[in-house]
């Protein structure tokens, strides 16, 4: 580990977050920006399978409910054998967006990772799930991280947003603004929706790596879905151990964008005053899309 890096901080937090459990990376030979080498070599052959087996479910369940963009550039990445190579994807991803790809332990603090994002590298987890955790996953692993995000970064739109958000982030922390912030991500990157001509579509990374909740997010009558707005979503409060009950819908990446480029310092100040609101809440006035 390099001497410069303390993790203590950091695990202490997860503790209390997660009822002392611990982070599944090994967080031993981490930088200062706790990058670490992917070690292609040491995935076996039974890690490969079950990538194999987790790309091939969710490649049957994407068409008709990813967003295009999605879809196009899973097929240019190529990584349905097995688990991909960081550096070689990220060799694609550069050229076509200027995003690199660095491979972490697992989950990172808020600071590190807005950094990575804030300077256009997105952080990729480097272990897989056990085979029992096929269905489920509490904490991100390569397949959730590489799979359900990285696609979308070859969108010069969402990456350019993925960026600002990196940078925003940053100065929410000095703001107070964080949780709020963390619900735009949640709603958005994690589980957004999207319109387009054909119908919603997934955009969201938490979706489009989940066996279930591709088609129940589309299809299930009971969830909300509501046009976005970023106040909105602000005020939202999530669920991380079920599917959502609400989504969030753009009409498309650019709207995205636009709506959350302006400075959020005056939005933080309003929604301090205002009541967090449950993650079911369907206001007076608002519209639930129909399915």
């Amino acid at each position: 580990m390099d001497t410069n890096v303390s993790t203590d901080d950091f695990f202490a937090t997860v503790a209390e977050k997660s009822d002392g459990a611990k982070l599944r990376g090994d967080y031993s030979k981490i930088d200062a920006q706790y990058v670490v080498a992917q070690d292609w070599d040491a995935y076996t052959p039974e890690q490969h399978a079950l990538w194999r087996r987790l790309y091939q479910r969710q490649a049957k369940l994407i068409p008709g409910r990813a967003c295009d963009v999605f879809i196009e550039s899973l097929e240019l990445l190529n990584i349905g054998d097995g688990i991909p190579k960081f550096e070689e994807s990220s060799e694609l991803l550069f050229k076509a967006t200027g995003w690199r790809l660095v491979a972490v332990p697992g989950l990172v603090p808020d600071h590190t990772f807005f950094e990575h994002l804030a300077n256009r590298r997105f952080p990729v987890t480097v272990w897989l799930r056990d085979p029992e955790e096929f269905d489920y996953i509490v904490e991100p692993d390569v397949f959730h991280d590489f799979f359900g995000h990285v696609p979308l970064l070859f969108n010069p739109i969402f990456a350019d947003h993925l960026q600002e958000y990196g940078k925003g982030a940053l100065k929410a922390m000095k703001l107070d603004g964080l949780s709020m912030l963390a619900r735009l991500y949640w709603y958005t990157v994690e589980f957004g929706l999207i319109q387009s001509p054909e119908g919603l579509r997934v955009y969201g990374a938490g979706i489009l790596s989940s066996g279930g909740e591709i088609e129940y997010c589309l299809s299930n009558p009971a969830p909300l879905r509501l046009p976005f707005n970023v106040e909105r979503v602000m005020r939202t409060l999530y669920k991380i151990d079920s599917y959502q009950e609400t989504y969030f819908v753009i009409n498309d990446f650019q709207q995205l964008f636009n709506d959350t480029a302006p400075d959020f310092t005056p939005i933080y100040q309003k929604l301090k005053a205002l009541e967090t609101l449950p993650a079911n809440a369907l206001l007076s006035g608002e519209s639930n899309l129909a399915v």
